[in-house]
């Protein structure tokens, strides 16, 4: 048997095993519901505010700004709808992206179907919004713009910076799904300028089921969920004290190696298409790597279904797309927005890196992936499909 290469790390991530230390330590010593006045709430109230107080510094936040959630898809919620149902005075028009995720695009629209107005921005073919595309559709009553800071099926990284800087100049609140970059590259909410920014753990080698919402001081969120009072009142429930410190640990484990990682992955990333290009030249590339994650190299061998590839490229791991969509052969809603022809949107095949990858694996994976594509072309060759 073939050893087994993953390379799906934009789906999800081991959890460090740093990480599991801290978490089983929490289980076995500090297992008490921070929010009661004896000791052991006491000390679960303190390491979870340690921390918050991590996942606060690797984004460059204060520790107050962070709300722990379950993970991405409620973060992109409480952002959403949250902001949406608070600040109906400012105005019920909102602005996106047609590249979002389904947990940002899901909400904008259960807000359209509930009033609210939303414009959605088109990316060009390389798969970026443009900060004029998204300046051309706010208006005086926008109240919102929500656009990722990288694309989960492309890699491509988005011009949060200078979208922000044009939110700000017109008085409108903007998220960013930044679930993709944070361990990838620097980031940084002041440089970025965003009001609300979501943290998903499972992305970046935390266990699943923890998430964080960064929501700058003064920005106001309506609930979306009732109970008690924790995380200021904005995500009710016990806290998951365990879970968060995971996602602390995690963060406090990347935030010095961020910018080491990004060069790094950056390096073998490019090896690894130099690889596969050399014996395919056909090879499509959907981002150049200066706009695109570090770690994510999407391509397409046209003509080729990109699942067909994997199947038969044995041990390598991977996806042909966002992994939730990876069950049906179908042109992803990214790949439509870009205009990719059908025939390279089938062929696309999703390859993510991650800090456990090697050369060795990538050599190996590639090197698989030529067999597969050579031997699908002269099958479909000797069919007399052109």
């Amino acid at each position: 048997m073939p050893e087994k290469i993953y390379l799906d790390f934009n789906a999800t991530t081991p959890v460090l095993p740093e990480v599991i230390d801290t978490v089983a330590s929490i289980m076995n010593k500090n297992w008490g519901n921070p929010s009661s006045a004896h000791e052991l709430g006491h000390t679960a109230k303190e390491a979870l505010e340690v921390a918050r107080g991590q996942v606060a510094s690797i984004l460059g936040a204060e520790p107050g700004e962070i709300v722990f959630t379950s993970g991405g898809t409620e973060s992109n919620n409480l952002a959403i709808i949250g902001f949406a149902l608070a600040n109906q005075a400012k105005g019920k028009h909102l602005v996106t992206t047609r590249i979002e995720h389904p947990s940002v695009l899901n909400p904008f629209l259960h807000l359209l179907e509930r009033g609210w107005e939303v414009d959605f921005a088109q990316p060009d073919t390389e798969g970026i919004v443009s900060p004029e595309t998204v300046e051309r559709l706010i208006r005086p009553d926008t109240a919102l713009v929500s656009v990722m800071l990288a694309n989960n099926e492309t890699g491509a990284l988005q011009p949060v910076e200078e979208i922000g800087k044009i939110c700000r100049e017109n008085d409108v609140c903007l998220h960013t799904d930044a679930a993709q970059a944070i361990g990838k590259v620097p980031v940084d909410v002041k440089d970025l300028r965003v009001d609300l920014l979501t943290v998903a753990g499972h992305k970046l080698y935390a266990p699943k089921g923890i998430g964080a919402l960064y929501v700058k001081e003064g920005v106001r969120l309506g609930n979306i969920l009732y109970g008690a009072g924790q995380e200021r009142g904005l995500r009710p429930g016990t806290e998951p004290v365990p879970l968060a410190c995971g996602l602390g640990a995690a963060c406090g484990w990347l935030a010095p190696r961020v910018k080491h990682i990004f060069l790094e992955m950056e390096a073998l990333k490019e090896e690894f298409y130099s690889m596969l290009h050399e014996k395919l030249p056909e090879i499509i590339r959907f981002v150049p790597p200066e706009k695109s994650l570090p770690n994510t190299l999407s391509v397409s061998f046209p003509g080729i279904i990109g699942a067909d590839v994997l199947e038969r490229a044995q041990g390598v791991m991977a996806s042909t797309g966002a992994a939730c969509h990876d069950r049906s052969v179908k042109i992803s809603h990214v790949l439509a927005a870009m205009g990719v022809q059908e025939d390279v949107a089938l062929g696309m095949v999703r390859l993510s890196l991650g800090v456990m990858t090697t050369k060795e694996h990538c050599r190996q994976a590639a090197n698989a992936i030529i067999r597969a594509v050579k031997a699908l072309q002269e099958e479909r060759a000797q069919s007399g499909v052109h």
